[in-house]
């Protein structure tokens, strides 16, 4: 039992490297840690590697870096936040739950079984890897102007209750 708590928060530990490397989005900015639960990390070829807070803004390197080539490609899963291959995840579209960077929210899950559970107590529907990337890119002008417009009220907020941004 002592060789279990340890082993897990040995990889509790390891698992959250990524996010001592990044703390923040590379393109929105966001906590990594506060969303940890959809975070994504990507290592190149060349060892170089890249911290988002969302497929969104993973969607957002992965285009505008077109001649580089990812080597390892992960997501955090959504209910341990335990990075695992991105391809392999068994994604969740859709379903009750806020998603992160997107109107329609994107989940990753190690197994179909997590998957289904979720499924089943807040909605959505099974997809691959490609598909969520693809759905990604197709909701990207969406997306980011829904962004948009809440920095912009919540700047606006800010501004009528004489705080800075």
């Amino acid at each position: 039992m002592v060789v279990v708590l340890i082993a897990a928060a040995a990889m509790m530990v390891f698992s959250q490297e990524d996010i001592k490397k990044s703390p923040s989005c590379k393109y929105c900015g966001m906590d990594r840690e506060k969303f940890g639960q959809s975070r994504m990390h990507l290592v190149y070829d060349d060892g170089t590697t890249v911290g988002t807070c969302s497929l969104h803004c993973m969607a957002v390197e992965l285009a505008v870096t077109i001649d580089r080539t990812p080597a390892a490609l992960q997501v955090a899963d959504y209910g341990t936040k335990k990075l695992i291959d991105a391809e392999n995840a068994v994604w969740v579209i859709g379903g009750n739950k806020a998603g992160v960077m997107t109107r329609q929210a994107k989940w990753a899950f190690e197994n179909k079984t997590d998957a289904e559970k979720f499924i089943k107590e807040s909605g959505g529907k099974l997809a691959t890897f490609d598909e969520a990337i693809k759905l990604s890119c197709e909701d990207m002008y969406l997306d980011t102007k829904m962004i948009r417009e809440k920095r912009k009220m919540k700047k606006k907020a800010g501004m009528e209750h004489g705080h800075q941004m």
